[in-house]
């Protein structure tokens, strides 16, 4: 066996290192047109392709019981940390229990950051070669393989220089052939191709190369594992690059392959659940259907040998709950160090039932592609023998109706599971959502896709409702969707509704008839789950212009019902919507009606700052400045989870008051809002804070503000006024000079 030349200094190295990334570059190495978009006919998946990182407790109980869920959960590939402090402890008594309960263990190991910094001093070396002569002579015959090094492409967690990193590499990689053990690197985390390319060209240079390349594989940057990354250009220009999920593992197959290592792992991957909290609160579930979908889009690449999930166990990001919320100081991308808790408290979250399931479903089955190409609808097809399996969903908070995307006589024949596995019944009813679910046909059925595959124009969804959900429904000239906590009650609601509501309202019932008409039905047995009956809206007037400005939009009930959607989903409260019907071919854009629960609230915040303006000190008990800084808080929030309300007047925001508890705000006439996948800028938050803020006096305002604009870290001085003056201006024109100030004068 060669021996290679003596390392060169750092300097040298790190020329190297450029050189090979920059002539990769201009080679057009890192151009893809059209990667983003899934190939066709791929190979079969395998077993390994479903992994999850493990470690285990001081206790050996909860090495049995890690094993029990392994196989509860039908995985069995998984990676194990290991390093200079394990030998003798836990973590090995954990590998040969793993080795003996027959599974296929890929020995991640490597060096505590503490020793990486040393190296390639002698002694370092020393203690390295020696962790790795023992765990190659007990347990090299039986492992998969060993992966060496650890998240290399942050030297805060891993510790590595160059020269220290090839010097830890070279002791690997002479151990590996000895002992003829697979070996897999070089670890870089996330998706950061220069990395790949340099580390891969050193190795090459010095004929060291692994037999797998490793990437953790992270989509988490993106919000959702479909997106484009916007980390890499920003949000305007990701349609330039086109960097999705897929587009990545195909790139970083590529580079493998230029350097002569064409088999890709993605040993660790996850979401942790705080920062899917910044703008969704039903995290555990949100984990679970980005689970799924990455793991649909990792398989759809082609590129990907495996995909694995990071941690199995841990509170922040794991399969499993153990309970303990302090975190390690050392990421656990980097080291997965052991776990922690009390065993009976262990609890299962919705990603483990998302991962039991799609391995099942997935595993040797083909992919056959993807059968749409609109963005925000995924349709994936898989193939083994007479089987098909489809995989849908729509991005976060979108929706389609599954009884317009197949023929009638595909759904007669289709068995439908949801992500975690549960039956589903009744396809021409069934709304795809954010949360994917499988459909598959069998006995040689071949399903027949619609001629257009498209999402429902304009309609959000709150899918992570706890008591119920949404159902789509179409009958002669009308079509809508309705919530409630059954198929068969959705179905009683949907045949007494519309009757009602073309019935109109009765005189005791209205409540406004202006442009919309909005008024109340009653409880009764149509609206038995309403707390003091519905609210309905319904379109009266449409100027010619609005006719001719709104004609491609989503009808008003649509937009009501979105809006809404919109802000429970975020954990935002809003009026519960109930359904919107509309008739399918309306050229006066009137024949549409919303219908939402009732709101219990004692006053609005216009009411509040009415008061306040006129010299009140309090409001309801409650002193001013404690009012200032609940409604700064809450607007803080609204904005921070991508909500531009674009119609945030103080009678739209309602209060209910909680004896010894801050007040509960609730949102109405969610019409115009728009939704975002991050916190919004600015110019779009000044458009709401001008208008909640008019009725308010200067004095209350400075106090509401400033609290507001201390938490964005900015100053509220003499130009943050500008636009308060500016919008005071033109509600006073139009209070003096507009439409209805031209009524009340001819009126008179």
């Amino acid at each position: 066996m060669s021996t290679p030349a003596v390392l060169p200094s750092s300097r040298r190295l790190w020329w190297q290192f450029l050189v090979a990334c920059t002539g990769s570059a201009l080679r057009g190495r890192w151009s893809m047109p059209g990667g983003h978009r899934p190939p066709r006919g791929g190979a079969v998946i395998q077993p390994q392709f479903f992994g999850v990182g493990v470690a285990t407790h001081a206790d050996p109980a909860v090495d049995v019981w890690i094993i029990e869920a392994l196989r509860a959960a039908g995985i069995s590939h998984v990676r194990l940390d290991f390093t200079e402090c394990d030998p003798g402890g836990a973590a090995e008594r954990f590998l040969e229990s793993l080795l003996d309960a027959g599974f296929s263990v890929l020995l991640h190991v490597f060096q505590t950051p503490a020793e990486a910094r040393l190296m390639p001093e002698a002694q370092a070396e020393a203690r390295w070669e020696a962790l790795l002569e023992h765990l190659l002579t007990q347990h090299g015959e039986r492992v998969w393989g060993i992966e060496v090094g650890s998240t290399l492409n942050r030297e805060r967690w891993a510790g590595y220089t160059l020269r220290g990193f090839l010097s830890m590499w070279e002791a690997a990689w002479q151990a590996a052939h000895e002992h003829g053990v697979c070996l897999a690197g070089p670890s870089v985390t996330d998706f950061e191709p220069p990395w790949n390319v340099g580390l891969l060209n050193l190795l090459a240079r010095r004929g060291r190369l692994p037999q797998v390349h490793t990437d953790n594989l992270f989509s988490e940057r993106c919000t959702e594992p479909e997106r484009f990354d916007h980390k890499i250009l920003g949000h305007r220009l990701t349609g330039l690059h086109r960097f999705n999920l897929v587009k990545k593992a195909r790139l970083l197959q590529r580079i493998g392959a230029d350097a002569g290592v064409p088999r890709l792992l993605s040993p660790a991957a996850f979401w942790t659940l705080p920062r899917i909290a910044r703008t969704l609160p039903d995290s555990e579930q949100k984990q679970a259907d980005y689970l799924t979908r990455y793991l649909v889009l990792c398989a759809a690449s082609g590129a990907l040998e495996g995909a694995w999930w990071g941690p199995l166990v841990c509170h922040r990001e794991g399969l499993v709950d153990d309970g303990v919320t302090p975190y390690p100081s050392l990421e656990r991308i980097s080291h997965y160090a052991s776990v922690g808790g009390d065993l009976t408290r262990y609890r299962y979250r919705p990603a483990f039932d998302a991962l039991r399931t799609i391995s099942g479903e997935l595993t040797g089955m083909a992919y056959a592609g993807r059968l749409n190409c609109e963005p925000g609808l995924e349709i994936h097809a898989f193939r083994q023998g007479e089987s098909c399996l489809h995989v849908a969903w729509t991005i976060n908070g979108r929706s389609a109706a599954l009884g317009r995307l197949y023929a009638q006589e595909s759904l007669a024949c289709v068995t439908l599971r949801t992500r975690d596995g549960e039956p589903l019944f009744e396809p021409q009813h069934q709304l795809l959502s954010e949360t994917p679910i499988f459909l598959r046909w069998s006995g040689g059925n071949v399903p027949v896709p619609a001629a257009r595959l498209s999402l429902l124009h304009g309609v959000a969804l709150h899918r992570h409702r706890p008591d119920g959900g949404d159902w789509f429904f179409e009958e002669a000239d009308w079509q809508g969707v309705v919530r409630a906590a059954s198929l068969s009650e959705a179905k009683i609601l949907w045949q007494n509704l519309l009757p009602a509501l073309q019935f109109g309202p009765s005189a005791a019932g209205l409540m406004r008839k202006a442009r919309n008409a909005i008024w109340t039905l009653p409880e009764n047995a149509i609206c038995s789950q309403g707390e003091g009956g519905w609210v309905v809206k319904k379109p009266v007037k449409m100027h010619l212009h609005k006719r001719f400005l709104d004609r491609f939009k989503p009808s008003k009930a649509v937009r009501s019902w979105s809006g809404s959607c919109e802000l429970l989903r975020r954990g935002i409260a809003a009026a519960p919507p109930v359904a919107y019907i509309e008739r399918r071919v309306d050229p006066g854009l009137l024949e549409n009606y919303y219908v939402c629960s009732r709101v219990a609230a004692d006053f609005s915040i216009r009411d509040v700052f009415s008061a306040l303006a006129q010299g009140e000190s309090a409001y309801a008990g409650i002193a001013a400045d404690t009012i200032y800084a609940w409604v700064a808080d809450y607007l803080l929030r609204l904005h921070a989870r991508g909500i531009h309300f674009r119609d945030l007047s103080g009678g739209n925001l309602l209060v209910e008051v909680a004896e010894g508890q801050p007040w509960r705000f609730t949102l109405i006439d969610t019409g115009r809002l728009r939704a975002y996948n991050q916190a919004l800028p600015l110019r779009l938050r000044l458009d709401d804070l001008v208008r909640v803020c008019n009725k308010l006096h200067w004095a209350g305002r400075e106090a509401l503000l400033g609290r507001y604009y201390s938490a964005m870290g900015r100053p509220f001085g003499r130009w943050q006024r500008l636009p308060f003056y500016l919008y005071d201006w033109k509600v006073e024109l139009k209070r003096r000079y507009g439409r209805k100030a031209l009524k009340r004068l001819l009126r008179a």
